[in-house]
């Protein structure tokens, strides 16, 4: 019976159209990509030499590239073809955008099919949209596999050329990205501005008020208001500072009144029996359209606001519901909806708010980006009607059902009708008594603001969230209570009011806030750098990398990232600069489009544009002519008062270069732990660090038995204790390799590390030789006749016994465990580091339908992992045994087969496989 043979890229996926499609098609997983351009050592050895040699790319003959197929996919790969023996056709369901296709097209390049083949694309997984994708199936893009190809091999070409210069100026391992540097660069430079930051002193008056006449509509309901005019000047607020801590040009221009404490006080004083009238009153209607349909980029920034989710984690909970049939396609640039979902919305908002709710045309959305790509919808709940979240709470995880919840509420409240209101504005005053002193006479004006809502239109469903505002205490006006909607009591311009509460408050203006995910999500794409649907891979990889750390939400660059992004702007500026970023991504969406020809564009950026000059140097040149860099410079970063931070080998450390040393001696040196962000290390805590450093310890007395000193103090690991030794001093005639040689031969003093219990303020003499009595002997096994020892180590307290240990249960027990505790806990079984006793599965998942045996989640010495005894697969960082379902189980075992045994790396090397056929537009047609 024939049969059509289907791949998709996971066994997710490949479940839930299989459920679609019936027993006439097979659907495949590929599960992911399943070749690449191998590591150049990878290369077999007749190409090492060759052409490929350098990137596995033939930079010389059109950037033609080599690859293989993973190691771990040639057993898929292997499955596939046997799969493609039995088919008479050949479906390519991959997704829709450039991955999607370079996948299908490896693929095709790989099976080498012999039956028709033909490309299934669609946005969503339900069985209307399966069933039209078949009707409506097209021939692969070759543009968009050039447009995927050349980032690929333009990411090998930067990665190549300019990592190994971090590596020998900075330190090993380091990597430099065309996104991933640019964004570094963002957090670096925001640190900067904070780093250079002074604060601006300020002062402001700000009361309370309400009707003075009793009989008044609304009288007794206070409001409060803000000081914003003394005299003729407008009273300056934050807004109105520069980040050097003086007004802005404009600002002093203008003859804004910057208030001190004394002039503040000197106003609450001076209207303290004042007269208040309002004198003016103005009332603006109010609307507020709703916010369109979530795109990769705004479904990102969401999620961290309001759920907490960082990129990743709310991208892989994206893709599971997009998988399994919940929401469209995840990776979109555009936020328009097609008339099936746009009347979806609109029908699900009649019914659950009423049809007045739903305004008379459908809202229609478009993207802003000319170059739009990736899926051609908006992120919305998938099918022709939508479920709400209620009917499918039962069927998600937590995290599932509050992404999916998020995308139901935002795609319905798009199709909403404005929220519709009154703001009114109420400016009033007094004149300032003689007891104002020096302002006395001056007019006081204060304003207010209230907003009311008449009609809650989209509100009633959605209101988008936004990013914190530096500038929000500084807001002009105050409501009574706060909050967004104040209404204030009815007034009329000349009633008199009463102040209550009138009080002076100072302020400092505060540096601009550091990124957080959802913020430096924003600044890409409002940059045109890198896509949406890369932005949680590269945040992922700054922080993997340790160029960004996150404090809560905030990203705080390491002192690493600093000394990365200098080398970068000093002698690759083109590389960083967003301009430039930003113009070769609108060049990579022209390939994409088929207007520009991507060997052409890729020899200009390597090999540059003699005609263009010297800005059009290409990578190549740029690396081979650096020219000297000088990495102490590049690594150093000055604090203030001759003292410099130094990114060394070991980590931050700061030096004091104003104490003068003896030739060939180093400054007074002192690690910088990793919880002092770069703007925290002012001068002050610098010199505290260096004070620390060089503390020779606190002396807590002597060993009756050595005669050694015994000394606490703080080391860079944490605070421990040891013994002074009197060592006789080293040669110095001798060489240097001959004192390294003679230091390494002297005896080394017993050191420990304090217990979590103990403090350095706290530690005494008996505690500290108790900690240096170990290893403590707890004796002799009679079987073995091997000595048994108690000590502490890097994961915890445990027994020795030749090379086999125990974990003991706690700290103390290293001092009190006898002998026979210790034969008993020899006689149970080993269990992993860590593990005291064998303890229950996390949570249990249902059956394997691969191999029938249970799924349980564990807790294991690398974290939680998800095994069915056959195999086990760790889980991703942002999948919690809480948050896991049974199809994520599934699939993580299914991908972690899919890989095979790991195979140890041996020095003879099969052939590779087969190259890339030039004749590549050949192949892709159908």
């Amino acid at each position: 019976m024939p049969r059509k043979l289907v791949i998709v890229e996971s066994p997710a996926k490949a479940r839930k159209i299989q459920g679609y499609l019936g027993d006439d098609y097979e659907v495949e997983a590929s599960v992911g990509h399943i070749r690449d351009l191998p590591q150049p050592s990878e290369l077999p050895a007749d190409m090492k030499k060759g052409p490929y040699g350098k990137f596995a790319v033939d930079v010389d003959h059109g950037f033609d590239p080599y690859y293989e197929v993973y190691a771990d996919k040639k057993k898929k790969v292997a499955e596939l073809k046997r799969a493609l023996k039995d088919a008479d056709e050949l479906y390519l369901a991959t997704d829709e955008d450039r991955e999607g296709e370079a996948i299908a097209w490896h693929l095709l390049e790989a099976l080498k099919p012999k039956v028709p083949v033909k490309r299934m694309v669609f946005h969503e997984i339900t069985r209307e949209a399966i069933q039209r994708a078949l009707q409506n199936t097209r021939d692969l893009d070759e543009h968009l596999v050039d447009a995927q190809e050349t980032r690929r091999i333009l990411d090998r070409l930067y990665g190549y050329e300019v990592s190994p210069v971090l590596w020998r100026k900075i330190a090993q391992g380091l990597s430099a990205g065309r996104v991933q540097s640019v964004a570094t660069r963002l957090v670096v430079e925001r640190e900067r501005e904070r780093m250079a930051f002074v604060p601006a002193e300020y002062w402001d008056v700000t009361g309370t008020f309400e009707h003075a006449d009793a009989s008044a509509p609304d009288a007794g309901k206070a409001f409060g208001a803000r000081l914003v005019q003394l005299g003729d000047a407008r009273v300056a607020s934050g807004r109105d500072f520069d980040d050097r801590g003086q007004l802005k040009p404009a600002a002093a221009r203008d003859g804004v009144a910057h208030l001190d404490e004394t002039t503040a006080r000197a106003v609450v004083t001076g209207l303290a029996d004042a007269a208040f009238a309002v004198r003016s009153l103005e009332t603006k209607p109010y609307t507020r359209r709703p916010a369109a349909p979530f795109t990769t980029s705004t479904l990102q920034q969401e999620a961290s606001r309001k759920l907490r989710m960082s990129s990743r984690q709310a991208m892989r909970t994206a893709q599971s519901l997009y998988e399994n049939g919940y929401i469209t396609y995840m990776r979109t640039d555009s936020p328009s909806l097609s008339a099936e979902a746009t009347t979806a919305a609109r029908r699900q908002a009649a019914e659950l708010y009423g049809p007045e709710f739903v305004p008379e045309k459908p809202r229609v959305y478009a993207a802003k980006n000319q170059g739009a790509q990736e899926a051609h919808e908006a992120i919305r709940p998938a099918g022709d009607s939508f479920r709400t979240p209620a009917q499918v709470k039962r069927e998600l995880s937590d995290d599932q059902f509050k992404l999916y919840e998020l995308v139901w509420k935002r795609t319905v409240a798009s199709q909403m009708a404005d929220a519709k209101g009154s703001t009114a504005s109420v400016r009033l005053g007094a004149t300032l008594s003689a007891a104002a002193g020096d302002v006395a006479g001056r007019d006081a004006v204060f304003a207010a603001s209230g907003t009311v809502i008449t009609f809650r239109g989209f509100l009633a469903a959605y209101e988008e969230s936004s990013d914190v505002d530096r500038y929000a205490e500084d807001a002009p006006v105050v409501g009574a209570k706060g909050g967004d909607e104040t209404r204030l009591p009815q007034m009329s311009e000349g009633d008199a009011l009463r102040a209550d509460d009138l009080t002076a408050d100072g302020h400092s203006t505060s540096a601009p806030p550091r990124y957080t995910e959802a913020s430096l999500v924003k600044a890409l794409e409002e940059l045109g750098i890198g896509r949406p649907s890369t932005y949680a891979s590269t945040i992922s990889t700054i922080q993997d990398r340790g160029y960004v750390l996150s404090r809560g939400q905030a990203l705080v660059p390491s002192w690493l990232a600093f000394a990365v992004v200098r080398l970068l702007e000093e002698h690759f500026d083109r590389l960083v600069d967003y301009d430039f970023t930003a113009r070769m991504e609108a060049d990579l969406d022209e390939i994409a489009a088929g207007r520009r020809d991507r060997v052409a564009w890729l020899t200009e950026f390597y090999f540059g544009d003699a005609a263009k000059g010297e800005d059009a140097e290409g990578l190549r040149d740029l690396v081979a002519n650096l020219g000297d860099i000088d990495a102490r410079g590049i690594n150093s970063v000055p604090i203030g008062e001759g003292i410099q931070l130094r990114v060394g080998r070991y980590g931050p450390y700061v030096e004091d270069l104003s104490v003068p040393v003896k030739e060939g001696e180093n400054p007074p040196r002192a690690s910088v732990p990793d919880d002092v962000a770069p703007d925290e290390l002012t001068v002050a805590k610098a010199r505290e660090l260096l004070a620390a450093g060089a503390d020779d310890g606190k002396v807590l007395g002597t060993d009756p038995v050595s005669g050694h000193e015994i000394i606490a103090k703080a080391g860079r690991y944490g605070p421990y204790v040891t013994e002074v030794l009197d060592l006789p001093p080293i040669d110095t005639s001798l060489s240097a390799a001959a004192q390294k040689k003679a230091k390494a031969a002297q005896p080394k003093p017993r050191t420990a590390s304090l217990l979590k219990t103990q403090s350095l303020d706290t530690i005494t003499i008996d505690d500290a030789l108790r900690l240096l009595s170990l290893p403590r002997v707890v004796g002799t096994d009679p079987e073995s006749g091997e000595e048994i020892t108690a000590q502490n180590g890097r994961y915890g307290p445990y027994l020795k016994k030749g090379t086999d240990s125990r974990s003991l249960p706690d700290e103390e027990s290293m001092f009190t465990v006898t002998l026979d505790e210790a034969l008993e806990l020899y006689k149970q079984p080993k269990r992993g580091r860590g593990q005291r006793a064998a303890t229950p599965p996390l949570r249990e998942l249902g059956d394997d339908p691969n191999s029938g045996k249970p799924i349980v989640v564990k807790d294991g010495r690398f974290g939680a992992y998800v095994t069915d005894g056959e195999t086990n697969r760790t889980l991703p960082r942002d999948v919690t045994p809480e948050s896991i379902t049974p199809e994520q189980a599934i699939e993580l075992l299914a991908e972690k087969r899919a890989q095979g045994p790991a195979k140890k790396r041996t020095t003879a090397r099969k052939p590779a496989a087969a190259k890339k056929t030039p004749a590549k537009k050949t192949a892709a047609k159908k």
